[in-house]
């Protein structure tokens, strides 16, 4: 039975608290998520943070250090910390608390792209902030930045200078390709973390022939042995897909970044209960979930104890 890393994204930048009321915005709430997470079977906590008073997307540092001390203290998972932050955020912004943070791990998008979450107005709700609506009404105009030189700038400053390594998020065919690009010019070494990412409005659909057909490009890209690949997918998409990623020999990543249900019209009330049933369902194929150490040692990662928190 092969070892299966799962990770939990634990509030992102997408949702708005108006969506859910379990949504983790504060340091105290993501922190306790995280935890039950972790015991849950989560070996890698995906982080974002937010303004603990509106719900907004933060990059503060001091947001960031609202949870992170936190998670390393009481958990052993490893803490990915996003550089993505909010498609409407500079990359200075994105980039200031894992550059002061040095996290083990951290994530980093693999190229510019349209991200609009307009879709998600469709549904009638009492907004609880004003910035909410106005959000996501504006993505229909939003392009994500990710350049080359942008990408080139991340593995320089938290890979060579402090040790990360990268969970490398692919929305897209031509993302496997740049991925490539980096690992050509001696940027990146094996073995790649890929996280493929399904269902955002702008990135790849969430279809099965196309996690099918990027693990073959991926296969002929890097080969079998230089890298890992995950599955994230969007909403209802969420189990299905990542269940698909388990059986196919692959890791998975739930949360309530990705999806804030755990049924059909039935919103999860934590990122344990999201990761609980992932895990019974993995076990059910077969797979063992794999515990942080393992998980560091699989990855080449610098150890918990090097990180600033």
């Amino acid at each position: 039975m092969s070892g299966i890393i799962i990770t939990c994204a634990l509030t992102g930048s997408i949702h708005t608290p108006s969506m859910s009321p379990y949504l983790p915005v504060t340091g105290a709430q993501i922190a306790q998520q995280g935890l039950e997470a972790a015991q849950a079977g989560a070996s890698i906590l995906h982080l974002h943070a937010r303004n603990p008073v509106t719900g907004q997307p933060s990059a503060a540092l001091q947001d960031f250090n609202g949870f992170v001390p936190a998670l390393a203290r009481d958990t052993d998972a490893v803490l990915n910390l996003s550089t993505g932050g909010s498609a409407v955020m500079s990359l200075d912004d994105r980039l200031a608390a894992p550059l002061a943070i040095a996290p083990e791990m951290a994530s980093l998008n693999m190229g510019t792209m349209n991200f609009a979450l307009y879709p998600m107005l469709g549904r009638d709700r009492d907004w609880l902030h004003d910035w909410e609506r106005p959000f996501l009404e504006n993505t229909d105009d939003l392009v994500f930045k990710n350049t080359p030189r942008d990408i080139a700038r991340i593995l320089h400053n938290l890979g060579v200078e402090r040790g990360a390594r990268f969970e490398f998020e692919c929305y897209d065919l031509s993302h496997l390709y740049m991925l490539r690009h980096f690992a050509d010019r001696g940027l990146i070494q094996p073995p790649y973390f890929i996280q493929f990412v399904f269902g955002v409005l702008g990135g790849m659909g969430p279809d099965a022939e196309n996690l099918t057909h990027m693990v073959r490009m991926a296969d002929k890209l890097f080969g079998g042995e230089d890298y890992l690949f995950s599955v994230l997918a969007a909403g209802r998409f969420q189990m299905p897909l990542v269940t698909m990623a388990a059986a196919m020999g692959g890791h998975v990543r739930v949360g309530l970044e990705d999806s804030l249900t755990i049924a059909r019209g039935q919103l999860a009330r934590s990122n344990a209960e999201q990761v609980a049933k992932i895990r019974e369902i993995v076990e059910r194929l077969g797979r063992v979930v794999m515990p942080p150490d393992q998980v560091r040692a699989t990855l080449g990662l610098k150890g918990a104890e090097h990180i600033n928190a």
